[in-house]
């Protein structure tokens, strides 16, 4: 009980590591979830709305890398920006911007893998409407995006909610640097082996509650147009 009232100390006092420990995740998750969705809903769009040779093959991959251990997006990361890698010169290991890039790797997969079973299921009304009307394909897709907002919004939503939750991978190309590359994921663990359980329950707080939220708004998305 006393790890516990000491972490709403922490909380209420706003401590000034604890912030920074916050901001930094909710920078990092916020950057890595819009380049993810940026790239992965317009290719899931495109593979849910076409049909073409490989697709089986390409949807297999796809389904794979949505499982792909974040140790291994990490290590392959790492070794891309170390000092002796092919990116090494551009000196971004141990930044939160590695981070994202880590991040991005994870993601991806899981915005195209999803929006694609999405669309696909949804689209083909949609693809039709939009032949009626003699759209280019890339119109198509956009129409599909547009008719799909609001399941595809969480999608989004699951992205931040994979993010935010990450460990392994941001740890790795990372390093947990305190006032630097630490995120609440990393600090827990430390803070834990450390023994000091009060700052890590107080994270673990912030961490819940902002998965909650998330997931509570993707539900609310979802079902209001049954709702309605």
């Amino acid at each position: 009980m006393e790890s516990f009232q000491q972490a709403f100390d922490l909380l209420i006092s706003l401590d000034k590591e604890l912030l920074q420990i916050i901001g930094v995740t909710l920078r990092m998750s916020f950057f890595s979830t819009t380049i993810s969705c940026l790239l992965g809903l317009p290719l899931g769009a495109l593979i849910g709305t076409r049909s073409f040779r490989g697709k089986s093959f390409l949807k297999k991959l796809i389904h794979t890398l949505m499982g792909l251990p974040p140790v291994v997006a990490g290590l392959f990361v790492y070794v891309l920006f170390t000092h002796y890698g092919p990116f090494g010169s551009l000196n971004l290991l141990f930044t939160v911007k590695v981070m994202v890039i880590a991040q991005v790797i994870l993601i991806t997969p899981i915005v195209i893998g999803l929006s694609s079973s999405f669309i696909e299921g949804t689209s083909k009304p949609v693809i039709d409407t939009a032949r009626g009307l003699g759209l280019s394909k890339a119109k198509t897709v956009g129409l599909c995006l547009s008719e799909g907002r609001s399941s595809l919004l969480s999608v989004v939503l699951s992205a931040f909610g994979r993010s935010i939750a990450e460990v392994g991978a941001v740890s790795i190309v990372g390093g947990n640097i305190q006032w630097k590359t630490r995120v609440m994921t990393t600090a827990i663990m430390l803070e834990t082996n450390k023994g000091k359980f009060s700052f890590a329950l107080a994270l673990g707080i912030i961490l819940l509650l902002i998965g909650f939220a998330v997931n509570a708004l993707a539900s609310f998305i979802v079902k209001e147009p049954a709702d309605d």
